[in-house]
């Protein structure tokens, strides 16, 4: 979904924190308000959320997704745009739930999905915020990975814009950027020695830049990059762009 859509835009949102912010996460989670706030933005957290029904929909579950989606859907219902700092549950409501849908339309599943936000697109074209008022103490390079869910969104360019803004950071381009990075959700469990090696040569053109930190929109890559890294004794510095946001902020 492009950046162009009419999505609502307001300063009261709900926020669904993921499965990966509640089980490793949750300091992601707790930047998204950080910065939502900072920014004037009222963040309502329904408690009785769970998964937005990817792992099952990536599967071919898709019985098992459609009620896990309606569960998400119901908890989420009304007018009020729904952030998610992940670009894969993000692509969850605007396109999966499209496919797994089609032959059995839903009105809340498609308000759900007209709602979506992934929490960077919306800070940059949602709220208008161009430039970061941030600042890191000394030159740090970045290497941005947009991830592969973020393709056709706002994201991708809105946390490069947004990254480039802060004093003292440089966002450097690495060779095949547009590579996906392996992980893929049940991917990496059905093929780990192909997600492996997409991994593996992923962080070889990441650190042959030799950036200061790796920043990503979905904890989900940063997590199969930097595992496999550690394997390797050759870890990267890593944060979730809205993380970088919230710590660079000059109050």
């Amino acid at each position: 979904m492009s950046a162009t859509h009419a999505r609502p835009v307001g300063k009261r949102v709900l926020l669904m924190g993921t499965c990966l912010c509640d089980a490793f996460f949750d300091d992601v989670a707790r930047a998204t308000v950080e910065v939502l706030e900072h920014l004037g933005v009222e963040v309502l957290y329904p408690e009785d959320q769970t998964c937005c029904g990817q792992p099952a929909f990536n599967t071919g579950d898709w019985d098992a997704s459609r009620q896990v989606a309606r569960h998400c859907a119901r908890v989420f219902v009304g007018d009020l745009p729904v952030i998610v700092p992940s670009g894969s549950c993000a692509a969850m409501h605007l396109h999966g739930n499209r496919l797994q849908f089609e032959q059995e339309p839903d009105d809340d599943i498609a308000s759900l999905a007209a709602r979506t936000w992934e929490v960077v697109d919306f800070i940059h074209n949602g709220l208008g915020v161009t430039r970061w008022p941030g600042r890191f103490d000394t030159p740090t390079r970045i290497a941005f990975h947009r991830s592969c869910h973020c393709r056709d969104t706002g994201t991708g360019a809105a946390a490069r814009a947004l990254l480039s803004s802060i004093a003292h950071a440089e966002v450097v381009p690495f060779g095949q950027a547009e590579q996906c990075c392996g992980f893929g959700g049940t991917f990496a469990v059905t093929f780990p020695h192909i997600s492996a090696q997409m991994g593996s040569l992923k962080i070889d053109h990441i650190r042959d830049i030799q950036p200061d930190l790796l920043a990503g929109v979905d904890m989900s890559c940063l997590m199969h990059l930097d595992g496999l890294a550690a394997a390797q004794g050759r870890r990267v510095p890593h944060k979730h762009v809205v993380q970088i946001l919230r710590d660079t902020l000059i109050s």
